[in-house]
């Protein structure tokens, strides 16, 4: 592996990643999987609705390697989020159809049979013409755009550029449960808001809904950077919350949870995973003119997609969050928006975090793989204490 440490390594790290060779680029086109098989199986959804459009398949078609950098991994353990939730529901079918198909060349216009599922930890079993970084064999972990098929599947297909090593201290039940939060957390923290480990010892920290996966990835992120971590979260997390890290723990359901949080020094950073009524008073708790930061994760990117289109969706968005920035920026406070990104890199970062022992992961519960109907009701219940993890197969 080549030495992070180096601008040079870094460079040439990302070339591998991305495929980039100093010979022409290969062909690009459909490269068949050897493998005799033409069906595996996975869970699927051919419609959106509730839980009962979830359907179990042997049937489903085998992964193709379309491009020359992406990957084949066997599925060993996988995890939902909330975001499986939404989509199978509907949520941001718009947005996400013209990321799986701009140009519309596909004869159907349908995007079933469709898995869902996002993180993924396993085993790579075969490799695209353009990659070098990883060979047959390497385990590895990830998180899988929302526009890509899931990883509820024996097998799925994943960019090199998204993709990393997994961590050497996890299972992979465990690893499972860390990539789509972590690059979550990673995004708003890091990316959107700025902080980093150089920058963020001695800061103080609030975030809102803590015991989340999200919200307890973010918790241990911040602290093993040596900020002062305040979390919000009922009381059975409070035990847990401290585990993880937080100096100060509020259980929002004790009272007034603005009036609580008014009480303790400002702060000079927010991550609001929460979001409604919160937006209203959250940005009056951090430091004015000191470059303190509010980004939250509830957005309403993809529901103005649904709601009125693509082209008046961007618009009607970029208008709200174009004017709340300015409107807090002359208040003196930073306001952002943050997303899910893909990216094997961070990965990789977090994958240090987590084998020096500064992030664990945090499980609620396990599922087999034909309990996934199951695992969905679970989430759905809310007040999951981390994630809700499958087992693909029954290795650990």
């Amino acid at each position: 592996m080549l030495s992070r440490g180096a601008v040079n390594g870094w460079a040439l790290r990302g070339a591998a990643r991305a495929g980039v060779q100093q010979r022409p680029p290969p062909f690009r086109g459909l490269h068949a999987s050897p493998r005799t098989r033409s069906a595996m199986p996975s869970w699927v959804i051919d419609r959106y609705g509730r839980n009962d459009v979830l359907r179990f398949t042997r049937n489903m078609v085998f992964p193709i390697i379309h491009f020359p950098n992406e990957v084949i991994i066997k599925v060993h353990a996988a995890s939902l989020n909330p975001i499986d939730l939404s989509m199978r529901s509907g949520y941001g079918a718009t947005a996400l159809n013209m990321k799986r198909d701009p140009l519309k060349l596909k004869s159907e216009d349908t995007e079933f049979p469709l898995t869902l599922g996002r993180d993924v930890s396993g085993v790579v079993m075969e490799c695209g013409l353009a990659v070098s970084y990883f060979k047959p064999g390497d385990e590895v972990w990830a998180a899988i755009p929302p526009w890509k098929q899931g990883t509820l599947s024996e097998f799925v297909v994943a960019s090199g550029n998204e993709v990393s090593f997994k961590p050497k201290c996890l299972s992979h039940t465990e690893a499972a449960s860390l990539p789509y939060v972590g690059l979550t957390a990673w995004s708003a923290v890091n990316q959107v808001g700025g902080l980093n480990q150089s920058n963020c010892n001695g800061k103080r920290v609030l975030i809102l809904g803590a015991s989340g996966g999200v919200g307890t990835f973010a918790v241990q992120l911040v602290k093993a950077w040596g900020a002062h971590v305040t979390a919000v979260c009922s009381h059975d997390a409070s035990k847990l919350m401290k585990r993880l890290g937080a100096d100060d723990v509020i259980d929002y359901k004790s009272g007034n949870l603005e009036e609580q949080l008014k009480t303790l020094p400002l702060f000079d950073f927010i991550l609001d995973n929460v979001g409604g009524s919160t937006e209203k008073w959250a940005l009056d708790l951090l430091k004015k003119w000191s470059g303190a930061t509010y980004v939250t994760l509830v957005t309403p990117f993809l529901i103005n997609m649904d709601r009125l289109g693509v082209a008046d969706g961007m618009l009607q968005t970029g208008f709200t969050v174009g004017s709340k920035t300015v409107k807090h920026l002359l208040k003196g406070v930073h306001y952002r928006w943050a997303f899910f990104m893909a990216s094997g890199p961070s990965l990789d970062e977090i994958a240090e975090l987590v084998d020096s022992g500064k992030i664990q992961p945090v499980i609620d519960e396990v599922f087999s793989f034909s309990e996934v109907p199951k695992a969905f009701q679970k989430l759905e219940g809310g007040h999951a204490r981390g994630k809700t993890v499958i087992n693909v197969i029954s290795k650990k």
